[in-house]
């Protein structure tokens, strides 16, 4: 079956169908309409339907989707039932059957005069046939006589048809029938029409014409590919905060379920219940995905529900959609009915109306499940509709009673129930199956049935009405030998808020989710030893909001057989359900259960390895367990692949929460307002370091503190890059209350290990010395000494504690709940301390190695500790560097094995985890394959090269600023208000001073003495060497791949902005806001002063000018090349003034003050058009404009 062509089909029919639907609707709405005038019973049905649907656009939207919905579904059905030859004449079909050209028989049939006797036999088509005749005769004048023809002629078979299929077709002396046949599609014979196109892609192969049943299958992928569309609109609205009721819940719960899931559910409940009671039975044969029960299945009689008869196997599907459970269910149910010897010709009629039921509160997909049953019958037995048996297909619809009628009913029934007994379904298309009726309206709805009771009700609309609710609550309150379904998801945070309260009040342990409910309905629906067969996304197994309903599944029931079909590590399928099991609501004896996990991706793909493992006599991903080894494991999950020993690791340690309980942090309600990248901000008032207040006059100066927010895969020392407002003790925070939320605040600043609660993979667990604030994204242990912290973090950042939380954490959201139930040795291995140490010290020395660290002390290639030696030319410098760093990480890769060996001999696991670890996993920044581990050696060697070339660069400028200096390690200038006169009073006599009035010029043109370039090479020559100056230029060009010049104009400012994380600290002035303007100058912000745009005006000028005379220079020339450049630059001439006129002179002339606390964003953007755009901050203008909260606001200037 060509999926694909489908869906293109039944969005392009949704689309066409609406479209034609509208224009009939548009037309009838007209004053004096035709449709008024003709039908105004109908016309007045179908205002009230606008009406009642909200009215105005919004119903006329809502009666628009509705019936051209209908009208797909009656084309689909006509277009199934002509290939499998049950219309006798085609309706829709060409009398060749795949012939696209073709006019639909009954029209050619028409033409020539021959008309099916059946159809028009009924007096309601008399009218028809004649107006028909004439159309086609010319007697009749119109526009398009033949279309109208046809017209006629669908309506007339829609009417015949009403007497077998009546959920498809609606009887025209109801209103809403002849509303269809009003809003009837025009133009259906056209080229691309949706007639047209039904025949080309509903092909007799995929419409099962070789199969006896055929293959409804087709029709459920409709249904899906039909409300695709209409679904991705609720889903885009989720994303907005919008709500799911009545309208949104059909198209927002549709997922069609694919047909191997389908059989294994069926099979294993429907399936199961008769071979228990019928052991003899050779059915199961056929049954592909059968799970034969484990050798030590010992169920007694009492657990078993005694099926006499095919009868007694009745399946409910409470959520049916379009019926693939309930199609499939009938396939292996006329199996079991042929097997006992029954009459074919009886069987379809007593399935139908003994063994399959369904509910739903979706109208179209009601409609096809009874449609979908009804050619399952019919494909059985040709004299099926003559039998005039209807699939039990209940919709569940909404239906409430005033006052007044409560009264009456309850006078006419003689009882005294309440309006809210008799309201039970006035929210049914909200609540749907979920509805358990209270049972005295269980019990009149029986007795109404048992007697027959002849009622005297006048209003024959009210009669229709408690005839529904006695329907509705009969299915609903009846029990089922088998329950098998695909619930519908929808997690609380998109519930409207009636379900929310709804869920709420009746189904705590499932609340969270929409299936969770449901699993706790269909245990209410099963008989207490029939089965219960479902498909449910898979992260109830794990999360701490499912584990009451774990706990009553592995407590309460039994599980038969279980499918975990998405492993995380997998991109999930567009078939979102992860988890097929099938249970016993009641358990009164336990054996292993067969657990299946399912690793491959794509629903093909899956299938036949689910087949390649029931046919194989044992697997690796096949596990017999007994359900109640769950319990021993905190919260319960379900956790089938863990082997013996490894659940036995939390019934036999303490859990980490018993030791050293994790905590959650900060949560500022606001990070934009309160957190900064640490570099942003003046040192002078930031508390970076434990003896760093002792550089300042005061500690009342401190406002700014380490602040741990968790970030990328970093294991043993990292991340540590933000800082936090906590002046005061965070007096600003708690004024912030209630949407700052200070939790734990006495664990702030002690030493902790932490983790990122959000991860892209494996959780990694760093240390923090003293000093730190942490928030919620970044969870934190705490522990008496450093010691025990260090015990902690050994088993934490092990391959045990990520094989244990892969089982209770798979939705790679680490939470202090699953964090909390890692279990822990009572002794470990003294030497696990040493290694811990040494792991913390080396991932320390890496992350400070990078200027972005706080602890920064020296570039790499000047620090002799790093393998670099003194009269080293660059290249072997970095050839030196590189060597060392692959040392280092490969002795912290064995250190990493090491500890996952000694950490499982500790526990008794050593067989059951993998101890390996990958070098490109081992998370040292310097690591070359953990930093490029998709490339080879090479281009990894490569990269390293182009890196630290980088790195010596951006250091270099650093100097030029003072930021840096070569003779004294760490910051110098790094607050603002600090001058050069700061500089000096560290730093005496420096071997390679920074620049005095900080601008720097960076040009295309070499104008200036001490422009960029120049200054590079002098720190080059005073670095490295004068003797060493021109092969270290050289290796720099060529791993840069062009010359410094071109770098630091092109390229230079974007690894900046990048380095610092969109956060720069050297702003780049420019005459143009991308990267092409021909001036550009840069300036370090902490030591930017109201003055500074004055002084990057001069330069501007004086760029200008100087490049005024090389300009004329160049025209007195007679070289072609010289002219080109002489009108380039009398271009770049016209761009600075431009830029002087319209932008640096204005900003000028403001002093314009910035304070470093507003951060990076907010003084960046409050330069305006002065400096080079970058993309992430301007996209953050409209917002920032909003802020009141800074010192000077955006706007305000």
């Amino acid at each position: 079956m060509n999926t694909s062509k489908l869906q293109a089909f039944a969005t392009d029919a949704r689309r066409q169908l609406m479209n034609a639907v509208q224009a009939r609707l548009d037309a009838a709405l007209v004053p004096n309409s035709d449709a008024q005038v003709d039908d105004p019973r109908a016309f007045a049905f179908l205002q009230r339907e606008i009406e009642q649907a909200g009215g105005s656009e919004q119903g006329r939207k809502h009666v628009v989707e509705r019936y051209a919905y209908r009208w797909f579904n009656r084309i689909i059905a006509f277009r199934y039932m002509d290939v499998h030859g049950f219309t006798g004449t085609p309706v829709v079909s060409p009398a060749v059957l795949t012939s696209t050209n073709g006019l639909p028989e009954v029209l050619a049939s028409a033409k020539r005069g021959e008309y099916d006797n059946r159809v028009f036999s009924l007096r309601v088509n008399d009218k028809a046939k004649e107006r028909i005749e004439g159309l086609l005769s010319g007697s009749v004048m119109a526009d398009d006589p033949q279309g109208l023809a046809y017209g006629l002629l669908l309506q007339s078979e829609c009417r015949f048809w009403n007497r077998n299929l009546p959920f498809m077709f609606e009887n025209v002396g109801k209103e809403a029938g002849r509303v269809d046949e009003l809003l009837m599609p025009a133009d259906l014979l056209a080229e691309g029409s949706v007639l047209r196109n039904a025949v080309e892609v509903m092909t007799p192969e995929d419409c099962g014409v070789d199969d006896p049943s055929g293959n409804v299958e087709i029709i459920g992928w409709l249904y899906q590919y039909y409300i695709s569309e209409r679904k991705n609109e609720v889903m885009d609205g989720f994303k907005k905060n919008h709500k799911a009721g009545a309208n949104e819940i059909p198209a927002a719960t549709q997922l069609f379920t694919p047909d191997w899931i389908v059989r294994y559910l069926v099979q294993n409940t429907v399936g199961r219940l008769w071979m228990q009671s019928h052991p003899d039975s050779q059915l199961y044969k056929n049954w592909n995905y059968y799970i034969q029960p484990s050798e030590d299945d010992s169920a007694g009689n009492e657990d078993i529900l005694n099926i006499q008869a095919p009868e007694d196997l009745t399946v409910c599907d409470p959520a049916c959609g379009s019926g693939h459970m309930l199609t499939y269910a009938f396939d292996l149910l006329y199996e079991i009915y042929e097997e006992e010897g029954y009459a074919p010709s009886d069987i379809p009629g007593l399935i139908l109306k003994h063994n399959l039921y369904g509910m739903e509160i979706d109208e179209r997909a009601a409609s096809l499940a009874a449609f979908a049953l009804t050619m399952k019958a019919r494909s059985r037995s040709r004299r099926f509709f003559k039998k005039q048996v209807e699939p039990n297909i209940q919709r569940i619809v909404p239906i409430a009673f005033k006052e007044d009628e409560v009264a009456e009913l309850n006078d006419l029934y003689q009882v005294n129930l309440d309006s809210t007994v008799w309201n039970t379904y006035a929210k049914a298309d909200v609540y749907g199956s979920l509805i358990e009726p209270p049972q005295e309206l269980v019990d009149l709805a029986a007795s109404a049935e048992d007697t027959g009771a002849e009622t005297t009700l006048f209003d024959s609309l009210l009669r229709e009405r408690v005839e529904e609710v006695f329907a509705q609550t009969r299915y609903l309150a009846r029990k089922y030998t088998a329950v098998v379904a695909n619930p519908p998801y929808m997690g609380a945070k998109n519930m409207s808020a009636e379900l929310k309260q709804f869920v709420q009040d009746h189904y705590e342990d499932g609340k969270t989710d929409l299936y969770g409910c449901f699993y706790v309905r269909f245990l209410r629906l099963a008989m207490e030893h029939g089965l219960e067969g479902m498909v449910l996304g898979d992260t109830w197994m794990f999360i701490k909001t499912f584990e009451g309903m774990r706990k009553d599944l592995i407590e309460k029931r039994r599980i038969e057989s279980f499918l975990h079909i998405r492993d995380i590590s997998n991109h999930p399928d567009i078939f979102g359900a992860n988890a097929a099991f099938v249970i016993c609501p009641c358990c009164t004896s336990y054996k292993k259960t067969t657990f299946i996990k399912l690793t491959q991706t794509g629903v093909v793909r899956k299938s036949f390895e689910l087949l390649s493992i029931l046919a194989a006599d044992g697997s690796k991903v096949r596990f017999e367990v007994d359900q109640r080894e769950f319990s021993q494991i905190p919260g319960s999950p379900i956790v089938c692949w863990l082997s013996k020993p490894m659940l036995d690791t939390f019934a036999k340690n303490k859990a980490l929460e018993e030791i050293a309980g994790p905590k959650v942090g900060l949560q500022t309600g606001d990070n934009a307002r309160f957190v900064r990248e640490w570099w942003e901000v003046s040192q002078s008032k930031s508390k970076l370091t434990l003896d760093n207040s002792k550089d300042r006059k005061t500690s009342a100066c401190d406002k700014w503190f380490p602040y741990n927010k968790g970030g990328e895969y970093c294991k043993w020392y990292g991340n540590q890059e933000f800082v936090v407002n906590w002046e005061n003790d965070g007096k600003e925070l708690e004024d912030f209350r209630p949407r700052s939320v200070i939790r734990n605040p006495k664990t702030y600043f002690r030493p902790s290990i932490s983790w990122s609660r959000i991860s892209s993979g494996a959780p990694a667990f760093r240390y923090f010395n003293e000093g730190h604030i942490y928030a919620d994204t970044a969870p934190s242990i705490f522990r008496e000494t450093d010691t025990k912290l260090y015990e902690v973090m050994s088993v934490c950042n092990s391959s045990l504690a990520l094989t244990l939380l892969k089982a209770i954490a798979p939705t790679l959201h680490f939470e202090v709940g699953q964090i909390s139930q890692i279990p822990m040795v009572e002794a470990l291995p003294s030497e696990l301390l040493t290694i811990v140490k040494e792991a913390i010290n080396v991932a320390r020395f890496d992350w400070n190695s990078y200027e972005t660290s706080w602890n920064y002390q020296r570039f790499a290639l000047l620090d002799s500790s790093q393998g670099v030696c003194a009269d080293d030319l660059l290249e072997e410098a970095i050839s030196h560097l590189r060597r060392y760093w692959d040392c280092v990480s490969e002795e912290q890769h064995q250190r990493e094995i090491c500890n996952n060996e000694l950490v499982a001999d500790a526990y008794g696991v050593r067989d059951d985890v993998p101890c390996d670890v990958p070098l490109e996993r081992v998370s040292l920044k310097r690591n070359v394959a953990f930093a490029y581990p998709k490339d080879t050696p090479e281009v990894r060697n490569e990269k390293f090269a182009q890196d630290v070339v980088k790195e010596l660069i951006s250091y270099a400028v650093g100097c030029m600023f003072g930021r840096y200096s070569l003779d004294k390690p760490g910051l110098i200038l790094a607050s603002q208000g600090e001058t050069l006169d700061d500089y000096h009073a560290q730093t005496p006599n420096p071997s390679f001073g920074p620049d005095a009035d900080n601008v720097i010029p960076v040009t295309e043109t070499d104008c200036f003495e001490d422009d960029i370039v120049t200054r590079f090479r002098r720190f080059l020559t005073v670095a490295f060497g004068k003797e060493n100056l021109a092969a270290n230029i050289a290796y720099i060009e060529q791993v840069l791949g062009k010359s410094i010049r071109k770098y630091f104009v092109n390229d230079f400012y974007n690894d900046h902005v990048r380095m610092y994380s969109n956060r720069p600290i050297y702003w780049q002035y420019s005459s143009q806001t991308n990267n092409k303007g021909s001036f550009k100058a840069l300036v370090y912000l902490h030591r930017y002063t109201p003055k500074t745009t004055n002084v990057v005006l001069n330069y501007l000028r004086d760029y200008a000018n100087r490049i005024a005379d090389i300009a004329d220079n160049l025209e007195r020339s007679d070289r072609t090349a010289d002219k080109k450049q002489a009108a380039k630059l009398r271009k770049a001439i016209l761009e600075c003034k431009d830029y002087e006129d319209q932008t640096l002179y204005p900003l000028a002339t403001r002093n314009l003050e910035i304070d470093l606390d507003d951060g990076v964003l907010v003084n960046y953007l409050r330069m305006g058009k002065a400096l080079r755009a970058i993309p992430a901050i301007e996209r953050k203008r409209k917002e920032v404009s909003t802020w009141t909260w800074p010192v000077h606001p955006l706007g305000k200037e």
